[in-house]
């Protein structure tokens, strides 16, 4: 099996956006279906713009030429010299495969290259899969959580994943 890790281009919006809606499956229990829907089906179209306008980094994993996992990260907001990882998602047909540790490792080094000292993330309190594998790849919870509305007026509770880079 051969994994191969890149910055996305402009053209991979299609894929990029496919692991997004795929990956949100995991988030479904906690939104109402109507918004549900309405979110995927954005996650699927926004990645062109957002590939275009190169603003943050976005990193794809391909297993065998096919588009499995992408990274999507940028520099804190509120604290200098960190990074965030704004999404880091995985299509279910790359779950256990060894594309996400293999990203996360790369994306790890591509924000050492870029001269971040350190990395923090936010994620759903409820979703024990995603926790556990960032505390695999060496993340601590901060002790910090906040609740997040993602739009649809509900707020969801998330915690905070820090580790130095790499």
């Amino acid at each position: 099996m051969t994994i191969e890790i890149g910055v996305a281009r402009a053209d991979d919006g299609d894929a990029v956006g496919e692991i997004h809606a795929a990956g949100w499956v995991v988030y479904e229990p906690f939104f109402e279906p109507s918004y549900y829907e309405k979110a995927v089906a954005h996650r699927r179209g926004k990645w062109h713009e957002v590939l275009a306008e190169g603003s943050e980094t976005v990193l794809l994993a391909r297993i065998e030429e096919r588009p499995l996992a992408f990274s999507y990260y940028g520099p804190s907001a509120d604290r200098a010299f960190a990074a965030e990882i704004h999404g880091f998602y995985g299509h279910p047909d790359g779950w256990g495969s060894g594309i996400a540790a293999a990203l996360m490792a790369a994306t790890l080094s591509r924000m050492e290259r870029d001269g971040f000292g350190s990395v923090h993330l936010w994620t759903f309190r409820d979703t024990p899969r995603s926790r556990r594998f960032y505390v695999k790849t060496g993340f601590v919870e901060s002790g910090e959580n906040r609740r997040y509305d993602f739009g649809e007026g509900g707020l969801i509770d998330q915690v905070e994943y820090v580790r130095r880079v790499p």
